[in-house]
């Protein structure tokens, strides 16, 4: 479908675009905990970013499917699967995964803390391995040209 390096290209614009929401998650997170922000607010402003954040992971899994990069996609099929898990689990009259009647009360605070920190680390992982396919990618055959064993060919 798409050169591997256009794909990782892709790849590794998602997962950055990812990375920032997830820093601004726990921005939004800490000054819910610090009373910078009501309950409401906060969580209308992450459950805003809960549907995005799962499709463009999905178009993610799908890019890599179909380019073939099969231990990408199957590096990427868990947090798809859990992220698809915890919209599918809420309650239909829950305003989303972040609610303002239950984050105090029940303590899913530090859950939500606990598990935005979770994925920071994962995206973090995959990032790099991302980068390392991607610049694998940019130099794959041989950079030095080396035509026979014995020489190396320095005009480039």
């Amino acid at each position: 479908m798409l050169p591997e390096t256009v794909t990782f290209a892709i790849a590794l614009i998602i997962y950055g675009a990812i990375l920032f929401l997830l820093i601004y998650y726990v921005l939004t997170l800490a000054d819910l905990e610090c009373d910078y922000l009501n309950a409401q607010e906060c969580c209308s402003r992450l459950n805003f970013w809960v549907i995005p954040k799962f499709g463009s992971h999905l178009i993610l899994c799908v890019l890599l499917l179909l380019g073939g990069h099969w231990i990408m996609f199957i590096l990427n099929v868990p947090m798809v699967t859990w992220l698809g898990y915890e919209l599918y689990k809420q309650p239909r009259d829950s305003l989303g995964v972040y609610d303002p009647v239950d984050i105090h009360s029940r303590g899913l605070l530090k859950v939500h803390l606990r598990n935005t920190m979770i994925y920071l680390g994962y995206y973090f992982v995959m990032f790099f391995i991302g980068l390392y396919f991607m610049i694998s990618a940019l130099i794959k055959g041989d950079p030095i040209r080396r035509h026979e064993e014995g020489e190396i060919i320095t005009d480039f």
